[in-house]
């Protein structure tokens, strides 16, 4: 989002009133009537389900300057999914309504929207590919790789610290913690965790491994 269109978007949304909301927190939950579209201005937020035996599998992580969910809001979609802040989280809610009319009368706004609902496609087609046909190694490494371009932190040394942790990747893959504990041991060539988080050695590295 350029600088131009970010501002845009922020002035927009400055009209409705700051709402500060703790880590944990779930804003939505599934079948939920909706406040209106979300924009995250600090902090993330998870978007999940919940599996039949009580698993949570999160599908998106919104960061900041996101506004969501517009599917919801443009197409009046019912809501199948929780919203939870992943962080202490600074956000603006506004009717959806005004949203869509703002996006309609603003084109930038609306082609950098639809660019991140393609590239956000890609990815989940990507993601889908490796679930269906890959071992767990793969969807891991899939994963970080993921997390690192959209979440991560570079460090001095030239490496990337995703703050996340092992809980966090099985609920991103779909597979048990103690499946991620295993592989991860297994790369301690390309990746480091404590408790600071997951820390990638070398991003090139680890593609290469894909």
């Amino acid at each position: 989002m350029s600088t131009t269109t970010r501002d845009k978007v922020a002035n927009f949304f400055a009209d409705f009133p700051l709402r500060k909301i703790s880590k944990n927190h779930v804003l939505v939950q599934a079948g939920d009537q909706l406040p209106g579209v979300i924009f995250l201005i600090s902090g993330q937020v998870q978007q999940y389900d919940i599996t039949d035996n009580g698993e949570k599998v999160v599908v998106n992580i919104f960061k900041p300057p996101a506004f969501f969910p517009m599917s919801w809001a443009i197409n009046k979609t019912p809501n199948q999914y929780f919203y939870e802040a992943a962080s202490d989280i600074q956000c603006r809610i506004a009717p959806p309504d005004k949203t869509v009319a703002f996006i309609q009368n603003n084109p930038d706004v609306l082609f950098d929207l639809l660019s991140r609902v393609y590239s956000g496609t890609d990815g989940l087609l990507r993601r889908m590919a490796h679930l269906m046909g890959s071992s767990a190694r793969s969807r891991i490494l899939y994963e970080l790789q993921v997390q690192a371009k959209r979440l991560g932190q570079p460090q001095a040394d030239g490496s990337i610290l995703l703050k996340a942790t092992e809980s966090d990747i099985a609920k991103q893959t779909g597979l048990a913690r103690e499946t991620i504990s295993r592989e991860l041991a297994k790369l301690r060539h390309l990746v480091t965790v404590n408790h600071g988080g997951i820390t990638i050695k070398d991003i090139n590295l680890l593609q290469d491994e894909i």
